[in-house]
């Protein structure tokens, strides 16, 4: 079933974005663009991640990225560096 028709996105892909660790609807648009455009689809999407529900709410909460590496992988940027 299609959540953003605006860009096509599922509530398939939106479910595999938040495994992938997207706490938030701001973090859904930044990986699929859902919600960028009319933006009616926002409350369904909020509505999927839910509250609560995210492994990664507590960096969030603490005003840290919730979408960076797991704790104890090398960071690539340092590594670059």
């Amino acid at each position: 079933m299609y959540v953003c028709s605006c860009f096509g996105v599922t509530e398939k892909q939106v479910k595999e974005h938040a495994d992938a660790g997207a706490c938030t609807p701001r973090q859904i648009a930044s990986a699929c663009k859902a919600g960028t455009d009319c933006g009616s689809c926002v409350r369904r999407i909020q509505a999927i991640l839910g509250r609560g529900n995210c492994p990664r709410r507590e960096l969030l909460d603490q005003g840290m990225p919730a979408l960076t590496a797991e704790i104890g992988e090398p960071d690539e940027l340092s590594e670059a560096a």
